[in-house]
């Protein structure tokens, strides 16, 4: 078992292709370890029987798929919800034709929120994941199921997703490496066009940083029918990492309207990074407030968010022929929030992404990247953030009461979003403005909990992200640091 964790993807893939090992033994390796700590993780909760690995670079590797947009023929995706956790996928998403297509053998589907719409892992359905690093504490969300079972070395890396942060957020939470992409460069089909109207993509979580470059090698490029030809450069990405990043710009930023008091471990997280930076010739300069109007930036993914809530709940009703108790009752909460949306608000916060996308082109003018703390808390406990029990009843009261214009002048509301939100502020900039970003595991508080650092690129700089990136792996390594589970 050691010795399967001694190995990243690309490593393991390699000792298959010389036949140093079968991909039966690796399946049994992974079978194994999440037989020894899933019971206590609760990472995996849908089990796949794996077809034969087929030829690709990632032949034999075991994988999870996340159970939230990476469908899988003939096995549900739930998204964490009860309406759908017995309605068979008709047809396999897109990016799981090109895992499998790359020779990656599927054997579950882990953990996330309903719908993916918290930045911890709490479903009702499956119950919480918990975190390697203190199994009191969330892995994040909301690909935490997958962070969780990636930091126990289950898998080596495992499928994700990222529409507010839930590549970076549970990466940060468990000591992982997480890129999400530029928007367009993955594509989401065939039932959507876009995740999230273009602010959700698809990824991985993973222990190396060439893991992550080799599985986007996998991953981009155009589908017939996608809405876009992104633009793939020429140069493999697994070709970048080890290679120089040269003397970058970049601009240090902990300050968050959000979240004005952002908790000295994430500040050490951010500043830390920093001055490694510093010292492999990078200029780090720290500004005194954020390069855009992140306020404003909240209220206009939020206001998407409990849009893209209501026609969750809508769809998975027609699909499921579920009512209300088929759900939890924040997303009641969301989604009704999201039926009193106007529609002239709703447009209003779509054509403001723009406002946002010239406010970060304009910080890109100056500076190669922006870095910020990956989340402005270490990982709460499991259930920190639920909402007390009065306000929990006077939440249901209030969905029975159908009361959707009423909701938004109640405490529920602004706890719902302060919890939600306050601790996870940073991360939603990246996807409103289709910019990719990472979140690099370099810190650990005083109590032994992970918490990453976030740097953003412009668009199309997932080239020079992975070059970076390579470069704080080499010079601080994280890959040997394991979990105490």
């Amino acid at each position: 078992m050691d010795d399967y964790r001694s190995h990243d993807a690309v490593g393991l893939a390699a000792l298959v292709r010389d036949r140093e090992v079968s991909p039966e033994e690796l399946l049994e390796a992974a079978r194994t370890r999440a037989g020894e700590v899933n019971d206590r993780l609760n990472a995996i909760v849908v089990d796949v029987e794996p077809a034969p690995a087929r030829e690709g670079p990632f032949s034999g590797v075991p994988f999870l798929l996340k159970d939230l947009g990476h469908d899988l023929v003939g096995y549900p995706t739930s998204g964490g919800s009860r309406s759908l956790a017995t309605t068979p996928a008709a047809q396999n998403a897109t990016v799981v034709d090109r895992w499998l297509d790359a020779g990656l053998v599927v054997f579950g589907k882990t953990n996330t929120p309903e719908f993916g719409a918290k930045g911890v892992t709490e479903p009702h359905l499956f119950g919480p994941a918990r975190n390697p690093w203190n199994t009191d504490h969330t892995p994040g969300g909301s690909s935490g199921g997958a962070a969780a079972a990636v930091a126990a070395g289950i898998v080596p890396c495992a499928a994700a997703s990222d529409g507010g942060g839930s590549i970076r957020i549970p990466a940060s939470a468990c000591g992982l490496f997480g890129l999400k992409p530029s928007r367009g460069l993955v594509p989401a089909g065939p039932l959507l066009q876009e995740g999230l109207g273009g602010t959700a993509t698809h990824g991985v979580v993973s222990r190396s940083v060439r893991d992550t470059a080799a599985m986007l090698d996998v991953l981009v490029g155009a589908a017939p029918d996608g809405p876009y030809l992104p633009a793939v450069p020429s140069t493999p990405y697994a070709d970048e990492v080890g290679q120089d990043p040269g003397t970058l710009r970049i601009g240090l930023c902990t300050a968050s309207a959000i979240n004005p008091h952002p908790h000295p471990e994430a500040v050490a997280a951010a500043t830390g990074a920093g001055k490694l930076l510093e010292s492999l010739g990078h200029h780090v300069e720290q500004l005194d407030r954020a390069p855009f109007d992140d306020d404003a930036l909240a209220r206009d993914f939020l206001t998407t968010w409990f849009a893209y809530a209501a026609d969750s709940v809508a769809q998975a009703k027609a699909a499921s022929g579920s009512g209300d108790s088929g759900f939890e009752p924040d997303t009641l909460v969301m989604a009704a929030l999201g039926r009193a949306t106007k529609p002239a608000d709703l447009v209003r916060a779509i054509e403001n992404r723009q406002l946002h996308v010239r406010r970060l082109a304009e910080f890109h003018a100056s500076y190669d990247l922006l870095l910020t703390p990956s989340t402005a808390l270490p990982p709460p406990r499991v259930g920190e953030l639920d909402l007390p029990p009065n306000l929990q009843r006077a939440q249901k009261q209030l969905v029975r009461a159908r009361g959707a214009g009423l909701l938004r002048f109640t405490p529920v509301v602004d706890q719902l979003i302060t919890k939600n939100l306050g601790w996870v502020p940073y991360t939603q900039l990246a996807n409103l403005t289709g910019r990719p970003a990472m979140s690099v595991p370099l810190h650990w508080t005083a109590g032994g909990l992970p918490i990453g650092a976030q740097l953003v690129g412009r668009l199309g700089a997932e080239g020079q992200l992975l070059r970076l990136a390579g470069q704080l792996e080499q010079a601080q390594p994280w890959f040997d640091r394991v979990a105490p589970l």
